[in-house]
């Protein structure tokens, strides 16, 4: 009988991609910021940063934010709406924070 194969989702293919190559998070959510800031989708933006917080470590992530895993996962999901502190508080954890961005009102 033949062994049944076992495939990976997209989400794990890229979780493992990242873990492998942690010097491209940087670029992957700085694409992901800007693309929240044209279309507002906070579900995607939010999968993203769980995705993100799955490579560096929930239960790290958890230490370091004094949210429990639970909390942190609820915040990222795609229902969550979490308060502005918890996601400064996750990205600072992950070794990142939220600077403004001037824009120009008057470009089309």
């Amino acid at each position: 009988m033949a062994k049944e194969r076992v495939y990976k989702t997209l989400d794990e293919s890229e979780e493992e991609y990242y873990r492998n190559h942690p010097d491209e998070i940087d670029g992957y959510l700085t694409t992901a910021f800007e693309e929240y800031a044209k279309d507002g989708c906070t579900a995607a933006l939010f999968a993203q940063l769980r995705m993100i917080a799955r490579v560096k470590g929930v239960s790290t992530l958890a230490q370091e934010t004094g949210i429990t895993r639970n909390g942190i996962q609820k915040a990222l999901s795609e229902n969550g709406n979490p308060k502005f502190e918890s996601i400064n508080a996750i990205l600072n954890a992950m070794g990142y924070r939220l600077t403004p961005q001037k824009l120009d009102v008057h470009a089309k």
